[in-house]
């Protein structure tokens, strides 16, 4: 009987000790209540965890990394090669484009195809030609001299471009035969279908009066502003060879309440 009993009293403190006591663990393992009836032992795996985490959170760096240099460089050969945008400098282009507007412009239709008449594009203007459009009027290399207001415009650009960069409205083309009168450009004995521009304030200012006619050069692009009366153009400095011209714009993408297509 009295076996029976300590048998009996060794499985209860048995019992007692698995559900109070903690499992002690080996080697790589964490020390956890045991279950009634069976140890309970986890590995212990925070360096292994915390190397991967590392690994990838440097990985996700490398991959932005890559792709904002790749949009960074998509970005710089779709402006050098494709479409530029620029801002309107003046208000020669009024009341089509106002200062401060932003337009896009196709720098790659050059390479496939000609301006024509009616376009705007940007274009660098003969050298002596300043970028605020302001000062003393340039040589003319018809004349060797500045245009003389109520004559005939110029019609030979001096052989030098200038690094500024100009937007204005084609004209005239190779070709054509034109003359300002009032501000209005007649090509080829008709005038130009003009609602876009603002007229001269006063028609009959020499400035906006050039009434002998001139032929354009082969390869060569009469420029007007819309502003008749505000514009320095190709009416003092002369058309512009093909080679120089940038680009046609196509849209305007700023203000907001100006967006649209050109």
């Amino acid at each position: 009987m009295a076996n029976r009993a300590d048998r009996r009293r060794r499985r209860s403190d048995a019992a007692s000790d698995d559900g109070g006591s903690t499992a002690k663990a080996g080697p790589g393992e964490v020390e956890r209540p045991s279950s009634p009836g069976r140890s309970f032992f986890r590995p212990l795996q925070g360096v292994s965890v915390g190397r991967s985490r590392s690994k990838s959170t440097r990985g996700s760096i490398i991959e932005l990394l890559v792709i904002i240099a790749v949009a960074i460089g998509l970005a710089l050969g779709i402006q050098a090669w494709i479409v530029k945008p620029y801002r309107i400098p003046s208000g020669s282009m009024e009341p089509t484009l106002a200062i401060g507007q932003r337009v896009l412009v196709n720098r790659i239709g050059m390479d496939f195809g000609e301006p024509h008449v009616g376009e705007i594009v940007v274009f660098h203007p003969p050298e002596g030609v300043s970028e605020g459009e302001t000062g003393e009027r340039p040589l003319c290399a018809t004349t060797g001299r500045p245009v003389v207001e109520g004559t005939a415009a110029c019609s030979q650009p001096l052989a030098q471009e200038a690094s500024v960069n100009f937007i204005k409205r084609i004209v005239a083309g190779p070709g054509d035969e034109l003359y300002i009168k009032e501000g209005h450009a007649y090509r080829n004995g008709v005038r130009e279908q003009d609602s876009y521009i603002k007229p001269c304030a006063e028609p009959s200012l020499p400035f906006c009066n050039f009434s002998t006619p001139i032929k354009i050069p082969p390869g060569h692009w009469f420029m007007m502003g819309d502003n008749r009366g505000e514009s320095d153009d190709s009416r003092f400095w002369g058309p512009v060879p093909t080679g120089w011209i940038i680009g046609g714009a196509f849209a305007t993408y700023w203000p907001p309440d100006r967006v649209g297509i050109l």
